[in-house]
């Protein structure tokens, strides 16, 4: 029997920051998660699971703060000029980019910025 994956798993610092920021790529995400400790939010029949670290480190014991980029969430765009316009977006509200958009070789466009939890997060169109 093979694994079937059942959400993705993003642990946040600040759960309000955090959801401004994914709510700001598109994701449908109610207000009044703001203040919750875990949040489940499904898009496009992907679960985002969002937990506070501080919920975290009382489940995982031994808890290490990971350092270093170990993951890279994508997300498509329906267009290179919405991709734009979501990085400028994001950029301006001052989440570092860390690609800016280009094209790539293989036919995308492409750039990538952080989330405020230094989550690598991908554009692509």
């Amino acid at each position: 029997m093979a694994a079937r994956l059942k959400r993705v798993g993003i642990y946040v610092e600040q759960m309000k920051r955090a959801l401004d920021f994914y709510r700001a790529l598109g994701l449908t995400i109610p207000d009044d998660a703001d203040e919750a400790h875990h949040v489940d939010v499904e898009q496009d029949g992907i679960v985002f699971a969002f937990d506070l670290v501080e919920s975290v480190k009382r489940i995982i014991e031994g808890w290490n703060t990971p350092i270093g980029n170990r993951t890279e969430l994508a997300f498509q765009l329906s267009s290179r000029e919405a991709l734009d316009d979501v990085y400028l977006q994001l950029t301006a509200l001052g989440h570092e980019g860390c690609l800016e958009p280009r094209d790539t070789p293989w036919g995308e466009r492409y750039a990538i910025v952080k989330d405020p939890d230094d989550n690598l997060i991908s554009l692509v169109a």
